[in-house]
């Protein structure tokens, strides 16, 4: 029997392969999925942007655009390589000075920072300008998860909400300061604040806290209560006192609705809304698109950098390409929860949940705008838009995932040294 000769060249892939798992720890998949969205963000940002260089109102050219989305894709790497090498006990620890951190920082943003397009929302810092409310989605998610960590044992059988109108009662004092307050006041307070800048926003918070709740076992009736109470809160402060982008909403909702009532015409694309000419876009790049900086529908799509970026991807890759894009998105959220099932405490899998959800339910709402399937919502594409600070706490919340990945694997090798031992010594 001869022996198997070794193979220098699979030696060194294997020690390449060690070398990389070595430095990038924690869930493989995750990593990939986030290379891939980093280096397209390069790709749509730089093409998208092209129809600057003709636009002599544009304060910004393409390569300056380039260079401020290659500066920020720089920045997100080692953060999210500082955050996926934390033990995510630090995360857990400091959760609730970070929560109330960034919902000073949100309000501060009302009373200090920059407008645009109705809304303020941006804390200048130096030459960049800070969106604080992209942070607060993250800290909510976290802040929740801590809160329902203790009560697993029982948290399906507590009331959320009061169970009548007595709120002076003994029994409803006790429920509104046991649990109402420490589970759903962070979620509603984050609501309250971010809902005047940016509806969606609240939105995306409230879906997730949801399925985090029903995920960490509260009972049905008690989240469809929490849904009641948050929508006719909601409706009251948009309908009735004014608070929000009330009337920007409306008013999305009516084109949304007209467009979908009133039968098609001919008409020229300066006469189109903008979610008609992102729909033009991805009729143009059909199947297999129009090739890389090479889409004519860059100069007449509204913001194809950023509020409709899926459109323009489409336009210029085709609509089987823009598909794996959007399955990258769902894989996000399946990582996620195969991360969850190799959990050991209920923060771990709360807090891994929640931000695949965070994440996926935004490139949702934002596909869903490009073919009209819901009204306009100006949530940008994670990771591929242009923005700075959308990046980068998407970064941070991809980091943390995987974080705890690599907290899980450390544990399960621990586990089975342990058991190596064991069987060893039982031998001896």
């Amino acid at each position: 029997m001869t022996r198997p000769k070794n193979n220098p060249s699979a030696q060194r892939s294997r020690s390449i392969f060690d070398d990389a798992s070595r430095i990038f720890e924690g869930d493989r998949t995750m990593w990939i999925i986030y290379a891939v969205l980093i280096i397209l963000s390069i790709l749509v940002v730089y093409s998208s942007t092209a129809k600057m260089a003709y636009d002599i109102t544009s304060k910004m050219s393409t390569t300056d655009a380039l260079r401020t989305q290659l500066m920020f894709v720089l920045m997100s790497i080692p953060l999210i390589y500082f955050i996926h090498k934390m033990d995510f006990h630090t995360f857990r620890r400091y959760t609730p000075v970070l929560y109330y951190l960034f919902v000073a920082l949100t309000v501060a943003a009302y009373l200090f920072g920059s407008t645009t397009n109705g809304a303020a929302r941006w804390l200048p810092i130096g030459p960049f300008q800070f969106q604080p409310s992209e942070g607060l989605k993250i800290m909510t998610i976290l802040m929740l998860a801590k809160c329902m960590e203790p009560r697993q044992l029982d948290i399906n059988k507590i009331h959320l909400l009061p169970t009548s109108f007595k709120l002076g009662d003994p029994a409803q004092k006790r429920i509104i300061r046991e649990n109402t307050i420490p589970l759903l006041g962070p979620v509603m307070l984050s609501c309250g604040v971010i809902l005047p800048a940016h509806t969606s926003s609240a939105i995306i918070i409230m879906g997730a806290s949801i399925i985090m709740l029903y995920i960490g076992r509260v009972s049905i009736k008690e989240i469809t209560k929490f849904i009641v109470v948050m929508c006719a809160v909601g409706g009251l402060c948009l309908g009735v006192l004014g608070l929000g982008r009330g009337d920007t909403a409306g008013g999305r909702l009516k084109a949304w609705t007209k467009e979908w009532t009133t039968d098609g015409k001919c008409q020229s694309m300066t006469d189109m809304s903008d979610t008609q000419r992102a729909m033009v876009a991805i009729r143009n790049g059909g199947l297999f698109g129009e090739g890389a900086g090479h889409s004519t529908s860059r100069v007449v799509v509204v913001h194809p950098e950023s509020d409709y970026a899926y459109a323009f991807f489409v336009s210029e890759y085709g609509i089987i390409t823009a598909l794996l894009l959007m399955l990258l998105y769902l894989w996000i959220f399946f990582r996620s929860i195969e991360i969850c099932r190799r959990c050991h405490t209920a923060f771990s899998m709360l807090a891994t949940a929640g931000l695949g959800l965070l994440i996926t339910i935004q490139a949702l709402l934002h596909i869903l705008v490009q073919i009209n399937i819901i009204p306009e919502t100006g949530q940008t594409l994670p990771l591929i838009s242009r923005g700075g600070t959308s990046m980068l706490f998407t970064s941070i919340a991809i980091g943390i995932i995987i974080s705890i990945s690599r907290t899980n694997a450390l544990a399960e090798k621990r586990e089975a040294e342990k058991r190596q031992t064991a069987k060893s010594n039982n031998n001896e």
